[in-house]
């Protein structure tokens, strides 16, 4: 059996701090979308991700994989999103085994008056009192974070 290999102070005081953005950023990103637009962290992801494709169009595989969700968990939001009139699913015409999302013009419409609150939201519970270098250093960081992550074969999707 090998020993484990614990984590010094200075590691465990990182991982508490990670630990603790981790734990508090979604909800707090949730309250500030369902207060100001009506939707869930998740949902405007959705929504963003269709925003930022050519045509406003992913395959449904790609949006899972762009959102890190389930196919299940996706088209659950992509329903919800449907009633709303926000996003349209329709038959891929290159292959008729895949769906395609497509963000409607009241979906594109909805981004755009939720996107300004949001990312001053993200702004000053992120970015705010970061120098550039900082900021340079978090983005290496979570980079390797997400490496780690995907490398070691764990399951990261819901559902």
């Amino acid at each position: 059996m090998t020993t484990p290999r614990w984590l010094d102070d200075e590691e465990r005081e990182a991982w508490l701090a990670l630990v603790g953005v981790v734990l508090r950023l979604g909800p707090a990103l949730d309250s500030q979308l369902l207060r100001d637009a009506g939707l869930t962290h998740f949902d405007y992801q959705v929504v963003a991700m269709l925003s930022m494709a050519e045509d406003h169009t992913l395959r449904m595989s790609e949006l899972a994989a762009q959102t890190n969700a389930s196919l299940s968990r996706l088209s659950h939001v992509v329903k919800k999103l449907e009633t709303r009139g926000w996003v349209r699913r329709t038959p891929d015409p290159a292959s008729r085994r895949t769906t395609l999302a497509v963000l409607t013009d009241d979906g594109w419409q909805a981004v755009v008056a939720a996107a300004p609150q949001h990312v001053e939201t993200v702004r000053s519970l992120v970015f705010e009192g970061l120098s550039r270098e900082q900021v340079g250093q978090l983005t290496a960081i979570a980079t390797q974070v997400r490496r780690n992550i995907e490398e070691s074969g764990l399951r990261t999707l819901d559902g």
